[in-house]
């Protein structure tokens, strides 16, 4: 009996920060959900206690909230199938052990780790692997080498141990992947993965994961590929506690690549090369800080949309989409098998794009705060026109600045460069003239003042490229900038004239 509501989940561990890997991995399940009209759940899976990191969860759920993808179930939103944590699930998973103990499927190991090191070591020295499984099982410490008497007495003098999984002999595991096909397994291959450990109480990942995606009806399961080998024994925890009917189908996403293409991406590939590989900023407990796509200015929806295509093909040309439009169009089947290179020039490239889409007060009302912090006010509608002129030349609403300064600060040094080609002969003399004329003009629009500059540099003889140049100097400080007389206009009559004197002073 296969379950017809389609409900998806993403469940992070809160061991650090997000990946960017993690979010994508949200990002489709989210996706699938929307497509079907089904149900995204945010399952917490905090069974490794020896790894959890207090701040990981709240930085989890502020990350999805950032990005737009709304929880339907989860620790914070609740919903009918809680605790949506496992640490508050944890008799739950012994219920299960149990069982599975009970039908002949697990049994207990009292193997410590410095004996099964020991093992390691020894067959690492006679060049063989280590695998505890099949053909070595019966001869390790546990239930069935020690037998029923033995077992108990172990256990009610308290010692530790762990419940493993007892894999079938010579048995072939199938399994259908909705982004990988068919793949086949054979159970000699696998050894008996740890399912619970009495020392913490606690199940381990295998075990966890089951029993919660059953009791929480999971219909998909969207996971990354690194679990790809995790499937036959997940596949043969279904039928060993006889849920087969309702197993989830699975897809295992590709991996998102280093830039060269060579491995996967990692933090180290970002302080590498200047880039975030976490949604937001992260602190670390021991104080080391990781940026963020929300602090190096991103928007959510910028991040969501490269994301979306990386690893998946929307089958057209189109590269903009809305997480609207990504959910109406997403299909599992257009999930690439192979592993998808990160582009750090493209996510800038994805960031222009709603950068230039915002409207001119909705940039003005992002880039009034940088502003302020430098004790500049300006006026709202006059922010407005000057973001318009320079919008197209940024990626990020930091970067306003650097193309705008000059509309707020006067130069205090003027690019040498310039000086040499454009500050010489009767230039400074001709510019004292040109700010006479921009005086006397009653008309301060851009067509006036241009008419006005024409025709003084034409009655004198001058150069129009090289007065036009030496002009920009004087009023930015370089060869850089939009519009010239859109400078001269917006800047003003007073303030123009201002700074023209002051390059012919200051220019030697």
């Amino acid at each position: 009996m296969t379950r017809s509501k389609v409900r998806v989940r993403f469940a992070p561990s809160p061991t650090g920060p997000l990946h960017i890997g993690g979010v994508r991995t949200a990002l489709f399940n989210y996706l699938f959900a929307k497509k079907h009209g089904g149900t995204f759940i945010l399952r917490i899976e905090d069974t490794d206690s020896t790894r959890f990191v207090s701040n990981a969860e709240e930085y989890i759920n502020e990350s999805l909230a950032w990005l737009g993808l709304t929880v339907d179930e989860g620790v914070k939103e609740g919903g009918p199938f809680g605790p949506y944590k496992q640490s508050e699930r944890k008799a739950i998973y012994k219920q299960y052990a149990n069982l599975l103990l009970e039908r002949g499927w697990a049994y207990y190991a009292f193997d410590t780790p410095e004996q099964l090191d020991a093992l390691r070591a020894q067959c690492e020295a006679e060049k063989r692997t280590f695998a505890y499984d099949i053909s070595t099982r019966t001869s390790l410490c546990n239930s069935l080498s020690l037998g029923d008497e033995e077992t108990q007495r172990r256990i009610s003098a308290g010692e530790p141990y762990v419940i493993r999984f007892k894999m079938p002999e010579n048995v072939l595991v199938k399994a259908s992947d909705l982004v990988r096909g068919d793949v086949t397994f054979n159970t000699n291959t696998l050894d008996d993965k740890v399912l619970y450990k009495s020392a913490d109480e606690l199940p381990t990942y295998h075990l966890a994961n089951i029993v919660d995606d059953h009791l929480m009806e999971i219909t998909h399961v969207i996971r990354g590929e690194e679990w790809l080998p995790s499937v036959p024994l997940h596949v043969m925890l279904y039928r060993a506690f006889g849920w087969e009917e309702t197993m989830p189908q699975f897809a295992h996403l590709p991996l998102i690549l280093k830039p060269s293409g060579k491995g996967k991406l990692s933090k180290r590939d970002g302080d590498k090369d200047g880039f975030p590989v976490f949604p937001l900023e992260y602190t670390s407990p021991e104080g080391e800080v990781a940026s963020g796509y929300r602090e190096s200015g991103y928007f959510p929806e910028a991040v969501i949309n490269l994301l979306a295509l990386l690893g998946w093909n929307p089958g057209t040309e189109q590269e903009i989409f809305s997480v609207e439009q990504l959910a109406e169009i997403f299909t599992i089947e257009r999930v690439n098998k192979s592993g998808a290179r990160f582009d750090p020039e493209k996510a800038k490239w994805f960031n222009h794009q709603y950068l230039i889409q915002k409207s001119d007060a909705q940039l003005a009302a992002l880039f009034m705060p940088l502003l302020e912090q430098k004790g500049i006010a300006v006026d709202s509608q006059k922010l407005q026109t000057i973001v318009g002129l320079v919008k197209e030349r940024v990626n990020f609403v930091s970067e306003l600045w650097e193309q705008t300064h000059f509309f707020f600060e006067a130069p205090t040094a003027y690019d040498d460069k310039v000086v040499q080609k454009r500050w010489k002969d009767g230039v400074p003399a001709f510019m004292l003239q040109l700010a006479d004329l921009l005086n006397e003009q009653p008309d301060w629009t851009v067509e006036a003042l241009k008419h006005a500059a024409s025709e003084l540099i034409s009655s004198n003889g001058q150069n129009f490229g090289n007065i036009m140049n030496a002009l920009r100097l004087a009023l930015v400080g370089g060869s850089f900038g939009p519009d010239l007389f859109t400078i001269v206009e917006l800047l003003g009559k007073d303030e123009t004239i201002k700074r023209i004197r002051a390059a012919v002073e200051t220019i030697k």
